[in-house]
């Protein structure tokens, strides 16, 4: 009996709750071992930590490297990827290459350069066949109203709107060589105009048709010139969005007002189309020539008129720069 009650009262003893310091000890020790340090020193180790702080300043750095990395590579390949101006090539080379070597490259839309020859032009007199003729601008200006205030009129630099289609190409001519060596050469045939439309600063787009049709160009090799025919933009048949035309379509817009405001210019001059030519006038120089492979390059500047809307609005002086190839077969 006196056994049963001496083992209830030991049962019914408090039991001892461990202190809060006892537990925050025993959970230090456990973050610590987690984390490899040692309890028993009664420290923690900063070993790990430092680890932690390497680690943590070479991720940082590696992100740098790698970011600094990516935007070279970026870089590098939008700079492989711009368009530039490929390397000019003689016809020969020109004509050795493949449709998909030439293909987004530009060359096509370039004339072909020289290679050795003369700084002067060294044919004899007589006539000949002017062949494989090629004209690339490669520069427009358009005349027209500054953006400063008062100030008069004058050619601006322009900003290009259409794509590597402008050059003229294959244009034949006869080539005539006098004893006293005045040249004389006319436009017979070939891709002898291009459809351009170029941008001006102020945001104006001045479209025209750069051509050289019906050009009879006479004078001395570094320096002839002649006039040549300007079709209008766009032919008789085309239809604005009223559908007026100068050879289809209506007379008149639909629903125009009564009274005679049919006759007003500003009216007239969009209901009756105009599609009449002008005149433009070109100005070539040979720099270079090379009389055994009959080959001559050279400079031009011309100036013709731009697209006038079927005769609704009045043309602007353009100018154009650039260079010309031929080639001249007796």
């Amino acid at each position: 009996m006196a056994a049963s009650i001496q083992s209830a009262a030991t049962f019914l003893q408090p039991t001892k709750v461990p202190s809060r310091s006892s537990l925050q000890s025993r959970s230090s020790q456990s973050v610590c071992r987690a984390f490899g340090v040692d309890p028993s020193v009664g420290r923690v180790s900063l070993s790990l930590q430092c680890d932690l702080k390497d680690l943590a300043q070479k991720c940082v750095d590696a992100t740098k490297l790698a970011g600094f990395a990516l935007a070279t590579s970026a870089l590098i390949a939008s700079g492989a990827n711009a368009e530039g101006v490929p390397k000019r090539l003689t016809f020969d080379e020109i004509q050795s290459k493949t449709y998909m070597e030439v293909k987004g490259t530009g060359t096509a839309n370039q004339c072909p350069t020289i290679v050795g020859g003369t700084d002067t032009f060294a044919f004899k007199p007589g006539k000949y066949s002017a062949k494989k003729f090629c004209l690339e601008p490669t520069k427009f200006t358009v005349k027209a109203e500054s953006v400063n205030k008062n100030s008069p009129p004058e050619f601006q630099d322009t900003k290009l709107m259409t794509r590597l289609t402008y050059t003229l190409d294959e244009i034949e001519g006869p080539f005539e060589v006098s004893e006293d060596g005045t040249i004389k050469f006319e436009e017979k045939d070939g891709i002898d105009y291009a459809a351009v439309t170029v941008q001006l600063p102020g945001g104006e787009r001045v479209p025209f048709l750069f051509t050289i049709k019906q050009l009879v160009a006479t004078g001395k090799p570094e320096n002839f010139s002649g006039e040549f025919l300007v079709p209008s933009y766009r032919g008789s048949s085309f239809l604005d969005p009223k559908g007026r035309g100068g050879s289809t379509g209506y007379d008149n817009a639909v629903a125009l007002p009564a009274g005679g405001r049919g006759d007003e210019e500003e009216l007239q001059k969009e209901n009756i189309k105009n599609v009449s030519s002008s005149k433009g006038t070109i100005t070539l120089s040979v720099t270079q020539s090379k009389p055994e492979t009959g080959e001559l390059i050279g400079l031009f500047q011309s100036l013709q008129p731009s697209d006038t809307d079927l005769g609704a609005k009045a043309p602007k002086d353009v100018k154009i720069e650039g260079i010309w190839y031929a080639q001249l077969d007796q």
